[in-house]
């Protein structure tokens, strides 16, 4: 592994550059979608040459005087495919993965690249507003590459294909029975209550000052783990973006990728006080077993997570949750 600060240009991100034997590749996305990549991928590859456009990510104009050349379809579902150019005309195949669109996000700021340049493959660790770490593979870093800059808020579109996605384990229930913990619990919703679902500045003195009124309110405090959201990312360099994940269904529709029925969940899995949500969508191949799950359920899931960072979507629209990538 080399890392490379580019002091070329002191305003990009940090790049830790990785081997193609230190990068995973795509085939277990791709067996999210198929038991026979052999053949379904270069039919799926070919079927979508006859309808790509070139998205533009953070470039006003898209240029094939590049060396790299990002393809992509106009579907919620689709394939991103990366070619080498030479002279303004593809010479030769160097990428491809599915993709999602997803229309959440948070505004973020890059603070490293996990790149292989032969495949361009990127993984960014982002940073949010309200300090959390969020891993996610670029789906747009072969357009994007060039542009990033460090220290500087984009809003970030994020989406995930599911390998697993189950109903969370609801008996999954600790009791909590220390009178410190149980005091700090009930008098933080007391407070927040009294203040129309808002913490005070002074939350943590009037904490101290709060003193229970029944007998009740200091009883052990039921805490159901499958009514939680959560996310842990991956900890292997360069597959962080493979993350574990638990949380609640907003929303829940029915789409197609190459004639498969997909299911595009919308679920919150980090949700704190005072912090936007991180909704994402998530893809799953419709089965028995999903097509079950309804919106207000809570799941669990391992995903591989993506982002998209699109020019039209910064601006004005960073400061919204809802941001629809074109």
């Amino acid at each position: 592994m080399t890392i490379n600060y580019q002091y070329k240009n002191v305003q990009s991100p940090t790049k830790i550059t990785l081997s193609d034997e230190q990068t995973a590749g795509h085939a277990d996305h791709w067996r999210i979608l198929t038991d026979d990549m052999s053949h379904d991928v270069p039919e799926w590859l070919q079927q979508m040459i006859e309808k790509a456009a070139i998205p533009k990510g953070l470039n006003a104009n898209v240029s094939t005087q590049d060396n790299c050349l990002l393809l992509s379809e106009d579907q919620p579902c689709h394939i991103n495919q990366v070619l080498a150019m030479k002279d303004g005309k593809p010479e030769c195949f160097i990428n491809a993965y599915p993709c999602i669109n997803g229309p959440y996000g948070l505004t973020c700021t890059i603070e490293r690249m996990i790149v292989n340049d032969n495949s361009h493959d990127a993984v960014l660790r982002l940073r949010s507003d309200d300090g959390s770490i969020i891993y996610a593979f670029d789906q747009l870093y072969t357009a994007n590459r060039h542009l990033y800059q460090q220290n500087t808020p984009y809003f970030v579109n994020f989406s995930a294909w599911a390998h697993e996605f189950t109903l969370s384990q609801q008996d999954e229930v600790i009791m909590v029975e220390d009178k410190e913990a149980i005091r700090y619990h009930r008098a933080f919703n007391d407070i927040v209550a009294a203040n129309d679902g808002q913490v005070p500045d002074d939350i943590q003195e009037q904490i101290q000052n709060w003193q229970p009124k029944t007998e009740e309110q200091m009883a052990p405090v039921e805490i159901n783990l499958g009514h939680m959201c959560a996310y842990l990312f991956g900890d292997t360099l360069g597959q962080e973006d493979e993350a574990w994940c638990q949380g609640q269904v907003l929303g829940k529709q029915e789409t197609s990728f190459n004639g498969k029925s997909i299911l595009l969940f919308d679920v919150v899995i980090l949700r704190e006080q005072n912090s936007t949500p991180f909704v994402v969508r998530i893809g799953v191949v419709n089965t028995t077993e999903t097509q079950a799950i309804q919106v207000n359920d809570y799941i669990q899931a391992n995903i591989w997570l993506q982002a998209a960072i699109y020019k039209e979507n910064q601006n004005s629209e960073s400061s919204n949750q809802q941001s629809q990538a074109s």
